[in-house]
């Protein structure tokens, strides 16, 4: 039987108030990865939402990252939120032309996030499913088609071609259309399962190969670290998943029963930062996984610490 691999971190890493309470006084910002990547086997990157990053930076993630880590990737906002899929071409070649496949073997699922006012319009979300790379190869074919304004910082190469997720986060009701699961299927791109306190759609299907969550609070948005009980819910629910099963009470928008595996791949991402509930909630998760083997130990004593984060000051911080 084939086993799935259960990838649980955090979104985004640099918050000054992770300072001192996950990251040991004395650290420099420069280590904080290496510190994080140690401690978690994966984190979202999310500051590619926000602004095209550079190959340079990317390679240096690469460098600075055990071997068996993985990073998913926030994919631009600008395909996303401001063009809203229309006209893209230019805009897909050019973020996979940012130096995605400098990650190699570390590239985990790319995830694309749509705004609680982007609608679902069945023509124009095939549309752009159709252009999503399923691996490094096309990716790179299809960075090759970037415009002049990625000249000098562009990155055009996959050292193997491996296969290449995608997931969607959605936060508008008129996504929960039975057609909406049937052209996720069709292209074997993950639902995002997103617990957002209420805030935005709450769904489960499945829809791909693997599972892709995203936690950002279960009480307040960003906020409210994870209850004892609440976790141990969420690894009912993981293990459930990892086993190519479904929870007895899936919240469901299709009735259509998912493609029969043995196993799903898992990905999760606690996205509850504000007071420094990620990094701790993400490993009391693994641990109730047993999935702590071989990571570095962390100083518990501030865990619960009560820190503040100004979400306008520091690259990646902004919740959207």
């Amino acid at each position: 039987m084939a086993h799935a691999h259960i990838l649980i971190g955090i979104s985004g890493w640099r918050y000054a108030p992770w300072r001192k309470v996950f990251y040991p006084e004395g650290l420099t910002q420069k280590r904080e990865l290496a510190f994080a990547s140690r401690a978690l086997p994966t984190i979202e990157l999310n500051g590619s939402f926000y602004a095209l990053q550079r190959p340079s930076s990317y390679q240096q993630w690469y460098e600075q990252t055990p071997a068996d880590f993985v990073f998913s990737i926030k994919a631009t906002r600008y395909i996303t939120h401001i063009l809203r899929l229309e006209n893209i071409e230019t805009a897909m070649a050019n973020f996979f032309a940012s130096g995605l496949l400098a990650l190699k073997e570390k590239l985990g699922p790319i995830l694309w996030q749509f705004p609680p006012s982007f609608r679902f319009d069945a023509d124009l979300f095939e549309g752009f499913l159709k252009q999503l790379p399923h691996d490094t190869q096309t990716a790179a074919n299809l960075a090759s088609h970037r415009d002049a304004t990625m000249h000098g910082r562009e990155f055009l190469r996959t050292d193997k071609k491996r296969p290449l997720r995608h997931a969607v986060e959605i936060r508008n009701k008129s996504f929960e259309d039975p057609a909406f699961i049937q052209l996720l299927r069709k292209y074997k791109v993950a639902l995002v399962i997103a617990d957002t306190a209420g805030k935005w759609p709450y769904k489960e299907d499945i829809t791909a190969d693997f599972t892709y969550l995203r936690l950002h609070g279960d009480a307040v948005l960003y906020s409210s670290g994870y209850s004892d009980q609440a976790l141990d819910a969420w690894a009912a629910r993981i293990t459930a998943w990892s086993k190519g099963g479904q929870p007895q009470d899936p919240q469901l928008i299709s009735h259509q029963a998912p493609a029969l595996r043995k196993s799903r791949d898992v990905y999760c991402y606690f996205d509850n930062d504000i007071k420094v509930k990620a990094p701790f909630d993400a490993r009391k998760l693994l641990r109730r996984l047993h999935l702590e083997t071989g990571l570095a130990e962390l100083d518990w004593s501030h865990a619960d610490a009560p820190g503040e984060i100004n979400p306008s000051k520091a690259r990646g911080q902004k919740k959207k």
